[in-house]
């Protein structure tokens, strides 16, 4: 018998998809609401939706997802675990996997909507949207005019961190538009002809030159904190930042310093290095910075894509094929 752990909503939602999936594999779907008082609760699997995280952070677990982290933790005969997110940086997945749990992410379930998220965070800062949005709530008429006027984007030049899902769907959304792409990637290997493309070794080459810098890669070793103090002023004067990866890639202490003084022009941020972002944060109030917390990837057809993804998994798993998107 496969036991198989999701939450309520879950099987509500999916068990008819799983049965149908496992038509000769006998298994039984347990609520993780059922379990969470389980001393040693008995579970091959576990399907972590978007419904069990709710509106827990990595740095700040609330106790209904925190009952099922630890009901993970606690259930020894556990193989895998398919999760709603395309990244592993939560604790609970690295001890998870510390002790042998394989984890298989969603990357590409929330790609496209990501993309777009990223896509109007640049358009409401190329187009001054946010002068004119203060101006709104002031009820003050105030076109831009000369010398002040936007610039256009065509020609501008986007430099792109991360080449994954995310990454391929926004930089063809940016060309759509005539900004000229530039890709930093983990192997440097060029993206397409004509893409200038650049290793992780050597990305700061690259800063020079762009008016936009946009992170849509993972959280790595690598790419902890790449974007510094160092990084920053290596950007042309009145450039922007734009960030739906994660909040840890940078700096944000160096980031506000550069948005105070005016070397970056603007941000659009959507993660943060510790999440919530704290009230007493610099950015809630700094002029020409758009927040979000952390949504970008939130829309009402991911949880269906990530449900497939899961199931998909699911018949691989009972095949004994490799899984799709396991984290190394």
């Amino acid at each position: 018998m496969l036991r198989i752990g999701l939450s309520q909503h879950a099987i509500d939602v999916c068990g008819a998809t799983i049965a149908q999936a496992l038509p000769e594999t006998p298994h039984a779907l347990l609520s993780f609401e059922s379990l969470t008082a389980v001393a040693e609760p008995a579970l091959d699997i576990a399907f972590m939706s978007r419904d069990v995280t709710g509106l827990s952070t990595k740095h700040q677990v609330l106790p209904a997802t925190a009952a099922v982290h630890d009901l993970l933790r606690r259930a020894a005969t556990l193989r895998w675990v398919h999760i709603h997110a395309a990244g592993v940086d939560r604790p609970v997945y690295a001890e998870l996997r510390g002790r042998g749990v394989t984890v298989s992410t969603s990357s590409g379930a929330s790609a496209e909507v990501v993309a777009q998220t990223a896509l109007a965070g640049v358009l409401a800062l190329a187009r001054e949207l946010l002068p004119l949005f203060a101006a709104q709530r002031e009820r003050r008429w105030a076109p831009p005019v000369a010398p002040s006027l936007p610039r256009d984007l065509r020609g501008q030049t986007a430099l792109l961190v991360g080449w994954g899902p995310i990454g391929r769907c926004l930089g063809g959304l940016l060309q759509a538009l005539g900004l000229k792409l530039v890709v930093v990637r983990h192997s440097g290997v060029p993206v397409a002809p004509g893409v200038q493309t650049w290793g992780h070794a050597e990305w700061h080459r690259a800063l020079p030159q762009a008016d936009w810098l946009l992170l849509a890669c993972p959280l790595s070793d690598q790419t902890r904190g790449m974007v510094d103090a160092s990084a920053l002023a290596l950007l042309p004067r009145g450039a922007r930042l734009v960030n739906v990866a994660r909040g840890e890639l940078v700096d944000e202490a160096a980031l506000v310093d550069a948005l105070r003084c005016g070397r970056l022009g603007g941000a659009y941020l959507d993660v943060f290095e510790h999440e919530p972002l704290p009230a007493e944060s610099p950015l809630w109030t700094l002029d020409h910075v758009l927040l979000t917390p952390h949504c970008a990837g939130h829309s009402d057809g991911n949880a269906q894509r990530v449900a497939g993804m899961f199931v998909d998994n699911l018949r691989r798993w009972c095949a004994g094929q490799a899984l799709l998107h396991a984290a190394n």
